[in-house]
């Protein structure tokens, strides 16, 4: 999907991070994020947890964002739990997810 030269970067489970993050490339989120987050692609874990505001151009969660999300496609899957307004080119929410916000569709400049 994104050029395989973009790095990949993992927040392990049990790590917390205080503060913003950014990345070139793609993060996979396991443990917990206070700031907010900008890079290429997210995965949010099923365990993982984001106080803050995400960017991306694809966001896929499967754990817990409080704060609002900003992608081209977002998706939130069944385990998913999403605090927080999400504004997406493409938003799907897989039966059994909680997102309590608003939704809008718009292009972005991501």
């Amino acid at each position: 999907m994104f050029a395989s030269k973009r790095t990949s970067t993992v927040i392990a489970e049990g790590l917390t991070i205080i503060g913003n993050v950014s990345s070139d490339g793609a993060v996979q989120v396991n443990g917990q994020i206070d700031g907010d987050l900008n890079c290429a692609s997210i995965t949010v874990s099923p365990k993982a947890l984001i106080n803050g505001g995400v960017k991306a151009r694809s966001v896929v969660v499967k754990g817990k964002v409080e704060g609002p999300i900003v992608g081209q496609e977002v998706v939130l899957e069944s385990q998913a739990f999403v605090t927080g307004d999400i504004q997406a080119q493409t938003l799907l929410i897989e039966r059994g997810a909680h997102f309590e916000g608003r939704s809008s569709q718009e292009l972005l400049g991501l």
